[in-house]
């Protein structure tokens, strides 16, 4: 039996966590979703929900902060330099960082690893697979350090990665021996995504992840208002907060203006994009808007500050 404070622990768990009778649908297709101005998930298929984060408050555009997006079903490609600007600029971003410089290539089916390791040049050439948990494992079949083969030393030192850099400060990441295990979603920034990955692919210059239900039935796809649309986000029912309104219960399709290429959208700048679009109002009063695909703006790239 729970002790009281046992209890209250569990009561405060359950307080943190979203109310899914609070969630808006969503559905996405074709879908170039802007992380940040170089990291894109390029999402074919995504079927989900966005939980609000804080009890009560309803996820809002403005506020990446204020919602989980929760992909039940999902296809989406990250190629392998979004990847690498992934782990030098958020996940080994600190200072003291076991990893830097890297960057990432596909080679005969495997994923090939560049950069330092504690300030020394490596190369690790890697199986990638899924674990039944949902994560990421990569497994070294060669490993180089200054461009000589280490791999066998190592075995024979009895070294192994996991000894070779703590990555206790790093998010989405961790060593099993020699293996590194990666939650992708573990891995981004806000907006905070949840997902179980039941799947991957490697192409040329992409890892394609699948997701699916942990548990229980794949949720079928939603019915968007307007039959024709090919690129677009749908989100429907509870409520989501847009610039100065709210809808509820929501029913907003946002389409892509040319249909002959994928949707580039871009969170943050999303009501750039919207001022450049036109909306009109469904006959059951929901919401279709039109917007034109992310404009490029020749600005820096911001840069993370330096965790420490």
């Amino acid at each position: 039996m729970l002790s009281w404070s046992g209890w209250w622990l569990l009561l405060q768990a359950l307080a943190a966590t979203p109310n899914d009778g609070e969630a808006v649908q969503a559905m996405m297709r074709q879908v170039n979703y802007h992380i940040d101005p170089t990291i894109v998930l390029r999402i074919e298929y995504l079927r989900g929900r966005l939980l609000p984060a804080r009890p009560g408050a309803p996820p809002q555009f403005e506020d990446k902060r204020s919602f989980i997006l929760q992909m039940d079903s999902a296809t989406i490609a990250l190629d392998t330099r979004g990847m690498a600007e992934l782990l030098n600029r958020y996940v080994f971003s600190y200072s003291g960082a076991p990893l830097a410089s890297l960057t990432l290539t596909v080679e005969g089916g495997r994923l090939r690893q560049r950069g330092r390791l504690h300030g020394f040049p490596f190369s690790m050439l890697s199986e990638v697979s899924v674990t039944p948990a949902g994560e990421l494992r990569l497994r070294p079949v060669k490993v180089k350090a200054f461009g000589i083969p280490v791999t066998g030393l190592m075995r024979l030192l009895g070294m192994q990665l996991e000894k070779m850099m703590n990555l206790s400060k790093a998010r989405g990441i961790r060593a099993d021996h020699n293996d590194l295990l990666l939650v992708p979603t573990g891995l981004l920034p806000p907006p905070l995504i949840r997902g179980h990955l039941a799947g991957m692919r490697l192409r040329d210059s992409a890892m394609v992840l699948i997701y699916r239900p942990d548990s229980g039935p794949t949720p079928a796809p939603l019915v968007p208002p307007d039959s024709s649309a090919v690129n677009f986000m749908y989100y429907r029912g509870s409520s989501l907060r847009f610039g100065k309104l709210t809808m509820t219960p929501t029913d907003l399709l946002i389409v892509d203006d040319d249909p002959s290429d994928w949707f580039e959208f871009f969170l943050d700048r999303y009501n750039d994009q919207l001022v450049a679009g036109f909306s009109r109002n469904t006959p059951s009063g929901g919401l279709i808007t039109r917007m034109p695909d992310l404009a490029p703006r020749q600005t820096p790239i911001p840069r993370p500050p330096i965790r420490h």
